[in-house]
């Protein structure tokens, strides 16, 4: 086989995207579907859900809240039930979190945010991974952060969950190598779009800067000095699940320019 062609991830794909009807999780969803994999996403937005059903209906697609167990179990079901098995779990979902001092976080703000970054990447794996164990291609890959290799003062409740994904992933990289299932993770950088916006907005807002000025340190900070895209997200997703890949497991890869420090 020519090396050019085991870029390309294996035609036929299983795959399933959770937080996949916007942003970066929809995008890996439509790159996938590009190259000829089945592709099945959930999203916490019911607005979201439909208008990727009305603009790509062979996606398939379901509203579920991933930090609900139970909805969790339901959502798998049909996942697979739709897809007739599963090859790829994309663990997309996340939320930003608030962003604060340590003592003026609200309790009730931590454990959503370690609800939805980190138990729902738990609730997913615990129900696909047996699935992904009879696949010949089976492979994980989990939505970490740049925040998941550095400091990031004044959001700890994110970056916590984060670096608590690296270390998911480092682990069962180990637990799974005997099944052939890979298990990898990205470390997005700042991914230009309406969310980084919002997250630069309120770190201004805390630290009393405005928008441009907080927007350029940010920038200030990274290598390249520009934020990534989230085409640039969904093509390392699609390298890691490409036979090129095989024998990458239990790697946390940034793609981010290199930030520098948060």
């Amino acid at each position: 086989m020519a090396i050019v062609d085991l870029l390309k991830p294996t035609p036929g794909l299983r795959v399933m995207v959770t937080g996949g009807a916007a942003g970066i999780g929809l995008c890996i969803a439509k790159a996938f579907q590009e190259v000829g994999a089945r592709v099945y996403v959930c999203d916490v937005d019911p607005t979201a859900v439909e208008a990727v059903k009305a603009a790509h209906p062979s996606i398939g697609a379901g509203v579920a809240n991933v930090a609900d167990r139970a909805i969790v179990d339901r959502f798998v079901d049909e996942a697979v039930a739709a897809l007739g098995g599963l090859d790829v779990l994309i663990n997309n979902a996340g939320i930003a979190g608030p962003t604060g001092s340590i003592e003026d976080l609200e309790p009730e703000e931590w454990d959503r945010t370690v609800a939805t970054n980190l138990n729902s990447q738990f609730y997913v794996l615990r129900r696909a991974i047996p699935i992904l164990k009879a696949s010949a291609a089976g492979s994980v890959v989990a939505m970490s952060s740049v925040a998941g290799r550095l400091g990031y003062p004044f959001r700890t409740p994110y970056a916590s969950t984060k670096w608590a994904i690296a270390g998911l992933v480092k682990s069962l990289a180990i637990e799974l190598g005997r099944d052939n299932v890979r298990v990898n993770a990205v470390l997005p950088g700042l991914v230009a779009g309406p969310r980084i916006d919002r997250v630069i907005t309120a770190r201004a807002e805390a630290l009393g800067l405005g928008f441009d000025e907080m927007k350029a340190e940010y920038l200030s900070k990274i290598s390249l000095g520009r934020m990534v895209t989230e085409e640039d997200i969904a093509a390392m997703a699609l390298f890691l699940c490409s036979p090129a890949a095989s024998n990458i497991t239990g790697q946390c890869i940034s793609v981010d320019g290199n930030v520098e420090h948060l």
